[in-house]
C-alpha cells in the first residue's frame, strides 16, 4: 500500500506574469481525503508483538512504539514505523531500557523520548509485580536508553497517569499508586540532567477527582484531562488546567443545547490528542462497550461534535489501552485491546481537516459590540433605556422583534408622509422645502425608534448578545443576581417565543442552583410565574440530601408563607413523576435563521443593492459590513450615494453561480459549492477581507478533490475567466485524456472559439507522430 506525503499543497500567487492580472497557482499535489481513516500495515510478528497498555510517541516522520503487554508478558522492545514508507522495524538502542512494563507514559522532548513509571513484574507468574517513578531517556539519534538518577524527593510510584511536556518540563498528573488513584501533580525539567529534581505542584480551582487510565492533551497552553477511572465518581467531565497559575477548571456544559452532540460517554483507556484548535477522543470501554466514534471539541467554541468519516474509511474497531499520535496533520493510532481480551498490532491513520475556524458568530458578534451601522434604537422599559441594534441581524433572528419594527417603520413612513405634505403646503406659500425621505443620502436617513415596555435594558441586552452570537455570555456561575438576571433573560425569551433562548437560560439556571441560592430563586421563579424553573427548585429542596440544610437556613424563615407550604407539602407528597415523550423544541440557531433571511426571508429590509454585471442583487448593509473589512471600510467612508455598489473579485466579474456561493458564506458561513464557483471565490477572502482564510482553503480542496469529466468544462471555463493557468492545464489534462467521453457532453458546444482552440491544440501535441503516421495511412 502506498503511503506518500499527504500534506496539504500551498498556495500563492504568481505575480511576474503581468501587471494588471494575478495569475493564480494552485500548486496541485497528493492531497489525502479529509476524515478519511485509513489501515496501514499491521506490524508483523517477528518485528513486534501486538500489545496493548503500551505508548507511542511522534517524532520526525516516524512513530516509536514502547513497551506494554501482549496478553502473556510484559514488554520493553522498542519499535519504528516509518509513516512516509509505511514500514515497520526495530528500533536501534543500546544502553539498558527501563524493564519491561505497562501503564507508564512516554513524551518527547527535544531529540528524545522520556518514560516516566508504570506497571512491572512478571504477569505470567504473578510475581515482582510493583508500580515504579524511575525516569529514562533514549537517545533518537544515537539509540542510548539512560536512567535519570534524581536526588530529593520523588512522586509515589504509579501506573495510568497522565503525562505532558510543557515549556521545558514534564508534568505528571494522577494516576494509581497499587492501593489508591491519585490525582497529584508533579514536574521536572529535562533542560539540565545534573540539576533535575522533582517539584510537587501546588493546584487550585476545581481539581479533577482521583482518577487513573485517562489521557491528557495541551492545547493553547493549558492542558485537558478527559474522563477516566475515578471510582463511583467517574463522569464524563472534561478539565482544563492553566500552567501559569496551576489553576483547574471545568468545562461547564450548560452552553450545549438539548440535541446538539453532547461530550462523548464516560469512559477509561481512550486516546486525546490535540490538533489545531482541537481536541481528538477516540476509543476506551464506555459503560461495558467499545464505541469506534472519533469525537471532536473545539476548545475556543467549547463544543463537542462526532466526527463523520469519509465514504472510503476503513474503520479501526472499538479498543482501549491504545495509544495514539500526531505527525503533521494526521493522528495515528496503534494496537490496544479489542473484543474477546486480544491485543492488536495494526495501525491506522486518520486524516485532520485543517481548515480555519468559521468566525460567523464572532463577526456578528463584534458589530454588536462596536455598534457600528446601527439602524434602530430600542426604548425599554418605564425608564426608557435606550438600546442601539442593527435591523437585518433583529428581523432574521426574533419573529416578535420583526412585527415591532414593521409597526415602527409603518408610523415612522406616515409621520414623513404627513411632514412632506405639511411642507408641500408651505412651499406653496413659499416657505422653506426639505428633501423627501425617500431620497436623503442614506448616511442621513433616520434611526427607527422601536418602543418595548415590557423588557429592562440589561436583560433585553443578553438577549440581542444571543440574537447575534447564539449564546449568551454566562455570568459567575452561582451567584445569585447573575442567576436573576438570567430569569429575566428567561422571562424575556419567553414572550419573543426564542426557543433556543429559553433553553439556554433554564440549563444554565438549573445548573446554577445550590443550596445557598434556591430559595431566592424559586421565589423569583415563583414571582414570574416560570413553573419549570420553579418546579426544579423545589425538588431539589425536598432531596434527602438537601432539605435539612435549607430549612435551617434565615432565608427558610423569610421565605413567603405559601411557598413553605408548598415545599412541607412536596416532602411529604412528592407528586408522581411525569414523562413526556415530546421532543424539546430546541428553536433555530443563527445559521439556520440567516439561510433563510438570504432566500428571502429578508428581502422588505435590503438597504443595499448589489450589482453584479448590471443586474441588481438586493442585499443588507450590516451583514456584509460585519463579514468583510471591504464593505466596512466602504459603507463607513465611501458610502455611495444612489446606494448601489459594482461587485467584482479584483478585475473579474465572478459568475452568477459564484457570486450567491459568495453571498451564501457571507450571511451563513456555507462553503458548499460547485468546484467551477470556487476558482472564481478562491481569491475572494483577500478582496473582500473576510476574517480568515476558511474559504480560500474549502476552495482549494473543492478543486483537488472534485474535478470530474461532467464538471471539467465549467472549471475550464472558469480557469480561463480568472486566469488560474495551473487549474487551466489541469483541465485540459483532462479533457485529452477522457476526450471520448468530454466530446459527448452538450457543453462542449457552448464553449468560445478560443478554449475550443487549446483543447485542439492539446489534442494535436498529446498525439504522437506515430498515432499520426497511422491516422495518414488511413486518409
Amino acid at each position: 500500500m502506498s503511503c506518500k506525503s499527504t500534506k496539504a499543497p500551498s498556495v500563492d500567487f504568481d505575480h511576474s506574469c503581468s501587471d494588471s492580472v494575478e495569475y493564480l497557482t494552485l500548486n496541485f499535489g497528493p492531497f489525502e481525503t479529509v476524515h478519511r481513516w485509513r489501515r496501514l500495515p499491521p506490524c508483523d510478528e517477528f518485528v513486534g508483538a501486538r500489545r496493548s497498555k503500551h505508548t507511542v510517541v511522534a517524532y520526525r516522520d516516524a512513530i516509536y512504539v514502547f513497551g506494554g503487554d501482549n496478553g502473556k508478558n510484559m514488554l520493553n522492545d522498542l519499535l519504528r514505523f516509518d509513516v512516509k514508507d509505511c514500514s515497520w522495524c526495530r528500533a536501534f538502542t543500546t544502553g539498558t531500557p527501563p524493564a519491561p512494563r505497562y501503564h507508564h507514559s512516554a513524551v518527547v522532548y527535544g531529540s528524545s523520548m522520556f518514560v516516566f513509571g508504570g506497571y512491572t513484574g512478571d504477569i505470567y507468574s504473578n510475581s515482582n509485580l510493583k508500580n515504579k517513578n524511575d525516569l529514562f531517556e533514549y537517545k533518537f539519534a544515537t539509540g542510548q536508553w539512560t536512567e535519570w538518577k534524581v536526588e530529593g524527593s520523588l512522586p509515589v510510584a504509579r501506573s495510568a497517569h497522565g503525562a505532558t511536556v510543557y515549556n521545558d518540563k514534564l508534568w505528571i498528573f494522577a494516576g494509581y499508586d497499587g492501593n489508591a488513584r491519585l490525582n497529584d501533580m508533579w514536574t521536572i525539567s529535562l533542560q539540565d540532567r545534573e540539576h533535575a529534581c522533582w517539584e510537587e505542584i501546588d493546584q487550585s480551582g476545581e481539581i479533577p477527582p482521583s482518577c487513573c487510565n485517562f489521557p491528557v492533551a495541551v492545547c493553547r497552553d493549558k492542558m485537558f484531562v478527559f474522563s477516566g477511572q475515578s471510582g463511583a465518581k467517574i463522569t464524563n467531565n472534561l478539565f482544563q488546567f492553566e500552567f501559569k497559575g496551576h489553576m483547574w477548571t471545568r468545562i461547564p456544559t450548560e452552553h450545549l443545547l438539548r440535541g446538539s452532540p453532547p461530550p462523548p460517554q464516560r469512559r477509561y483507556g481512550h486516546t486525546m490528542v490535540a490538533f489545531d484548535r482541537h481536541l481528538y477522543v477516540f476509543g476506551g470501554a464506555a459503560d461495558n462497550t467499545l464505541p469506534n466514534e472519533l469525537h471532536c471539541y473545539d476548545v475556543d467554541s467549547q463544543t463537542w461534535e462526532v466526527i463523520h468519516p469519509s465514504l472510503d474509511s476503513e474503520m479501526p474497531s472499538g479498543r482501549l489501552f491504545h495509544a495514539a499520535a500526531v505527525i503533521h496533520d494526521a493522528m495515528y493510532i496503534f494496537g490496544g485491546t479489542v473484543d474477546n481480551n486480544v491485543r492488536s498490532g495494526e495501525m491506522y491513520r486518520f486524516q485532520f481537516s485543517c481548515y480555519p475556524k468559521c468566525t460567523l458568530h464572532e463577526d456578528y458578534g463584534k458589530l454588536w459590540e462596536n455598534r457600528q451601522f446601527c439602524d434602530v434604537e430600542f426604548i425599554l422599559g418605564e425608564r426608557e433605556e435606550r438600546v442601539l441594534g442593527h435591523i437585518a441581524i433583529v428581523t432574521a433572528r426574533c419573529q416578535w422583534l420583526r412585527k415591532k419594527i414593521l409597526q415602527a417603520r409603518d408610523r415612522q413612513r406616515q409621520k414623513a408622509k404627513q411632514e412632506s405634505n405639511d411642507e408641500s403646503d408651505e412651499g406653496a406659500t413659499g416657505g422653506p422645502r426639505d428633501i423627501p425621505a425617500g431620497h436623503r443620502p442614506s448616511g442621513t436617513q433616520l434611526m427607527l425608534e422601536v418602543s418595548i415596555r415590557e423588557a429592562e435594558a440589561q436583560p433585553f441586552e443578553v438577549l440581542m448578545q444571543f440574537l447575534y452570537t447564539d449564546k449568551i455570555q454566562y455570568p459567575r456561575r452561582g451567584h445569585v443576581q447573575d442567576v436573576l438576571l438570567i430569569m429575566d433573560v428567561y422571562k424575556l425569551a419567553l414572550s419573543f417565543k426564542l426557543s433556543r433562548l429559553e433553553q439556554l437560560c433554564v440549563q444554565y439556571i438549573e445548573a446554577s442552583v445550590d443550596l445557598q441560592n434556591v430559595l431566592s430563586v424559586c421565589e423569583n421563579a415563583n414571582k414570574l410565574q416560570l413553573d419549570q424553573l420553579k418546579e426544579h427548585c423545589l425538588n431539589f429542596v425536598v432531596k434527602e440530601s438537601h432539605f435539612n440544610q435549607v430549612i435551617m437556613t434565615k432565608e427558610f424563615e423569610r421565605l413567603s408563607t405559601p411557598l413553605i407550604v408548598e415545599i412541607v407539602r412536596r416532602k411529604q407528597q412528592p407528586p408522581p413523576r411525569l414523562y413526556s415523550d415530546q421532543p424539546v423544541d430546541i428553536g433555530t440557531s443563527l445559521v439556520q435563521d440567516m439561510k433563510a433571511y438570504l432566500e428571502g426571508g429578508g428581502l422588505e429590509f435590503c438597504d443595499i443593492i448589489l450589482l453584479l454585471d448590471g443586474h441588481p442583487r438586493p442585499a443588507h448593509k450590516a451583514i456584509l459590513a460585519a463579514r468583510s473589512s471591504y464593505f466596512e471600510a466602504m459603507f463607513r467612508s465611501f458610502m455611495p450615494e444612489d446606494g448601489q455598489v459594482n461587485i467584482s473579485i479584483g478585475e473579474m466579474v465572478p459568475s452568477k453561480q459564484a457570486f450567491e456561493s459568495m453571498l451564501r458564506y457571507i450571511y451563513y458561513g456555507d462553503v458548499n459549492m460547485p468546484p467551477e464557483d470556487s476558482l472564481y471565490l478562491f481569491a475572494a477572502p483577500y478582496y473582500y477581507g473576510f476574517s480568515n482564510n476558511r474559504l480560500q482553503a474549502y476552495c482549494k480542496q473543492n478543486l483537488e478533490m472534485n474535478v470530474t469529466v461532467e464538471n471539467v468544462l465549467q472549471i475550464l471555463e472558469a480557469a480561463d475567466k480568472t486566469q488560474a493557468l495551473d487549474m487551466k492545464k489541469h483541465c485540459l489534462h483532462i479533457i485529452v485524456h477522457q476526450f471520448i467521453k468530454v466530446s459527448k457532453l452538450p457543453n462542449l458546444r457552448s464553449l468560445s472559439q478560443l478554449l475550443l482552440l487549446d483543447i485542439i491544440e492539446s489534442l494535436a501535441s498529446h498525439i504522437s507522430d506515430k498515432q499520426c503516421a497511422e491516422m495518414g495511412s488511413d486518409i
